[in-house]
């Protein structure tokens, strides 16, 4: 596969081992750890660029500004999982964190035709939100060449939004339109062109850097705890009874009585203050 230049991207690049299936169990996983521990090095590589960008969204969300994930596949189905995680996590609305697959929900469960070949879609896609010039949108590609997100962010990006993007690729397309690039440069996939694995791993670590970085700066934490987390289930009532109980020094049931009245750890601790 070639790419815009005729080269071979290195998300395509045969993998540094052969003959896989002759690998026993042991060797396939010990030689997929291999690969994967050098993800966290090329991320550590491009913190400047994250932080860059992160810094960037900072003042626009605080004046009511979104973050868009745009993507398509394991991408896609990346930005959905973090955008979809924030809320229960930090409290904040459905609709400050935004995740676009191309192909729209069916997506995340399917492989949707042909879904990412359209550069227009994704800008018309951003349309159904009204996006104003406060938001931000993060294409998310390992290639850094799906006409999707090209389309999106390059459209955004005219229309005066702030842009960015993840790609595991240097110099591509994506990378071009997009203000704030971030590129980590995993190396080939274990198995070759399977960007789900080595590029995925990284893609996600960025999202969290970001998103959680972004939800510290606004106030979502306190310390180090998640006080404004979502009551959904029996774990996270737990967890901030006991928030409440090391705190304020009450009793386990006290504070759990106190956390259920007011519906968040942060509410208990503001009126204790």
């Amino acid at each position: 596969m070639a790419d815009f230049e005729g080269k071979i991207p290195i998300t395509e690049q045969p993998s540094h081992y052969d003959d896989l299936e002759q690998m026993s169990v042991g060797e396939l996983l010990t030689h997929i750890n291999q690969e994967d521990a050098l993800v966290a090095e090329a991320v550590r590589k491009v913190i400047p660029q994250i932080q860059a960008f992160v810094e960037a969204i900072e003042p626009r969300m605080k004046r009511g500004g979104r973050l868009f994930y745009v993507g398509a596949g394991t991408s896609g189905r990346l930005g959905v999982l973090d955008a979809s995680e924030l809320p229960p996590t930090f409290g904040v609305s459905e609709d400050l964190v935004i995740g676009l697959i191309a192909g729209g929900d069916r997506a995340l469960h399917h492989a949707v035709e042909k879904a990412e070949d359209f550069p227009e879609k994704g800008w018309e896609d951003l349309q159904k939100f009204s996006p104003t010039t406060d938001d931000t949108v993060l294409g998310i590609a390992a290639s850094g060449t799906t006409p999707y997100v090209v389309g999106a962010v390059s459209e955004a990006r005219k229309n005066g939004l702030l842009t960015g993007c993840i790609t595991s690729n240097p110099d591509t397309p994506l990378a071009a339109v997009s203000e704030h690039p971030i590129e980590t440069i995993v190396g080939p996939e274990f198995v070759t062109g399977s960007s789900r694995m080595k590029s995925g791993t990284a893609q996600k670590m960025v999202l969290n850097m970001i998103s959680t970085s972004l939800m510290i700066r606004m106030g979502r934490v306190k310390g180090n705890r998640m006080v404004k987390m979502q009551l959904t289930n029996a774990k996270l009532v737990n967890r901030g009874t006991r928030m409440i109980q090391e705190s304020l020094g009450l009793s386990y049931d006290e504070a759990q009585e106190r956390l259920l009245e007011k519906g968040s750890v942060d509410k208990v601790l503001k009126e204790s203050n």
